[in-house]
């Protein structure tokens, strides 16, 4: 059949099973919009309020389902608003497509208007572009775009269109979806190294990243955990791929880890990383991270072996085969002395805080009573972040998140938007911090326009609560451009923008005020109003070893 490169767009996004987009039209996409017009039953299109917020929920929306996430803009400004949020799936390995639509092809080059080389500008921040200016390769290249997004690390692509090809024809024949590519590299003699390693471990302690999520391989990391009878951290992008309540679990290791899992870490003899890459804010001080330890590295990506951590024996490959087949092949470790080691570190430094008013640990512990840890927790960058990180107990992959390598402040509410999109069953909420929230409240007109019911927690301590810890510890507690002191009212806008909302300024009215946003249906807002000097312990300072972690008691024992 002939169609128009428009219809042809719209045809391969029903291919690979896409029910809901977000973006924002244009100029330049109108054809594109048109055609989508068409197929509204079909494939639902959320309008946000801003092109970055599309990019945020369709990262939110494939972090949460697992699928790809796709959102569409226009030319010139439209296409580089979607740049953060590309940049943010990049950094954390969220699989989306981003279509943009360029200017007609004689028009390319020549300073147009709205015209930007938009894959130009992203190809740093993508795993392949693409400008499409012949409408006959156009499904081809949708195509390709969704099977590269999924494929091995996933990671975001741009197809960006001219605006001719969209109004082009040509003949179009349907296709099945290309399936992704988890191809692995390792040998049996890999595996062979590996196994080596564990069994001759008398200290082993397992590192779990994004990758087990990535990989849907929670369940094998799991059986792996006990079969190699080790204690296990997480980084932020790895919550909830191996269960929050598991007697072995020491929580998330590095910058704001606990105590547990930095000195447990730095004792160990065998550091099993299991889809993560050692990042910085994991590592500290590289030449002393895990310095008596081997390190197995476990990674479908070769290039992050050896890139930060010199590993003793890597196997490269999808995380999930590679358990599969470590965990059949492995005997049955024990290690009793070191776990029970390990669980009375936990037992010493247990996360603890002010108790005695309100506090965000308080609100995440609430939050996780009254969801029973079910819910979807997304987050903005900053204290709020960490906090929703240590003191809610994540079990399930997919249920925590957050721009973990880019940071990006204003993430959280788009993507809280599209987990909902992508999750309706679940209650989803983000966690936000005033600074940040700032930066992403024309969302909540999104959630309203179309009644998605996210809940919006927003921890008003009126600072930027992160830079203001940072200048209290480590710059004479100069607040240079910190404080957030106005008067802005934050459950107006809410109700401006037509949401419910909620102003929480003691610890008893944290619980009815959850309870009453899950039941109201509706998007809410929930302003809690914290102290300004509510700090996010523990803490590493940037480029110290992990066991110079330290937390309130041992800043106050210093002054002492």
């Amino acid at each position: 059949m002939v169609l128009t490169g428009a219809q042809i767009i719209i045809e391969c996004l029903k291919e690979q099973g896409v029910d809901t987009v977000f973006g924002y039209p244009g100029g330049t996409i109108l054809n594109v919009y048109d055609a989508l017009y068409q197929h509204r039953d079909e494939i639902f299109h959320v309008l946000t309020s801003h092109e970055q917020g599309a990019a945020h929920a369709a990262d939110g929306y494939a972090r949460a389902t697992g699928k790809v996430g796709v959102c569409m803009a226009t030319s010139g400004p439209g296409a580089t608003n979607l740049v953060t949020g590309i940049a943010t799936a990049y950094m954390d390995s969220v699989p989306i497509v981003a279509i943009t639509a360029n200017v007609n092809l004689p028009l390319l080059g020549k300073d147009t208007f709205q015209e930007v080389d938009i894959a130009g500008v992203t190809m740093p921040i993508t795993k392949h572009g693409f400008i499409v200016k012949d409408v006959n390769i156009l499904a081809s290249t949708i195509r390709k775009a969704f099977r590269i997004a999924k494929s091995g690390r996933p990671g975001p692509v741009l197809v960006d269109v001219t605006k001719d090809v969209t109004a082009n024809t040509c003949e179009f024949s349907p296709a099945l979806p290309m399936p992704a590519k988890r191809r692995s590299r390792y040998t049996q003699a890999d595996i062979d190294s590996a196994l080596d390693l564990i069994e001759h471990a008398k200290r082993p302690f397992l590192y779990v990243g994004g990758g087990a999520i990535l990989s849907e391989a929670s369940e094998e990391v799991r059986a792996f955990a006990k079969r190699v009878d080790a204690p296990v951290c997480d980084t932020l992008m790895g919550k909830g791929a191996f269960d929050g309540y598991d007697p072995l679990y020491t929580g998330m290791i590095g910058m704001h880890g606990t105590k547990a899992s930095n000195l447990g870490v730095s004792r160990c003899d065998l550091l099993i990383a299991l889809g993560a890459r050692f990042s910085d804010r994991v590592v500290g001080n590289a030449a002393k991270f895990a310095a008596g330890a081997k390190v197995l590295h476990i990674d479908i990506d070769a290039a992050e072996i050896n890139k930060n951590i010199h590993a003793d024996v890597a196997v490269i490959g999808d995380l999930k085969a590679v358990l599969q087949e470590l965990n059949e092949r492995l005997p049955q470790q024990g290690h009793p002395d070191w776990t029970d080691y390990v669980k009375q570190l936990k037992e010493k430094y247990p996360l603890k805080y002010d108790r005695s008013g309100l506090s965000c640990p308080y609100i995440m512990e609430e939050l996780d009573r009254i969801t029973k840890g079910d819910a979807i927790i997304t987050t903005d960058v900053g204290q709020h972040q960490m906090w929703a990180a240590q003191y809610y107990h994540y079990t399930k992959p997919r249920t925590f998140l957050s721009s973990g390598g880019l940071g990006t402040m204003g993430y959280g509410l788009g993507a809280c938007i599209g987990a909902k999109m992508g999750r309706p069953e679940k209650i989803c909420v983000n966690i936000a911090g005033d600074g940040c929230f700032r930066m992403n409240m024309n969302e909540l007109a999104t959630a309203s326009r179309y009644g998605i019911p996210v809940i919006e927690i927003v921890i008003n301590n009126h600072v930027l609560g992160m830079v203001r810890q940072w200048q209290t510890l480590f710059y004479g507690k100069r607040y240079s451009q910190t404080v957030l002191e106005d008067s802005v009212d934050f459950c107006k806008v809410a109700e401006g923008l037509g949401c419910l909302a909620i102003r929480v300024t003691k610890k008893e009215e944290v619980g009815p005020a959850i309870e009453k946003a899950i039941a109201s249906g509706r998007p809410a807002l929930i302003e809690c109003v914290i102290p300004k000097d509510d700090k996010v312990f523990p803490m590493v300072p940037a480029g110290a070893a992990l066991d110079e972690v330290f937390d309130g008691d041992d800043l106050e024992g210093a002054d002492a």
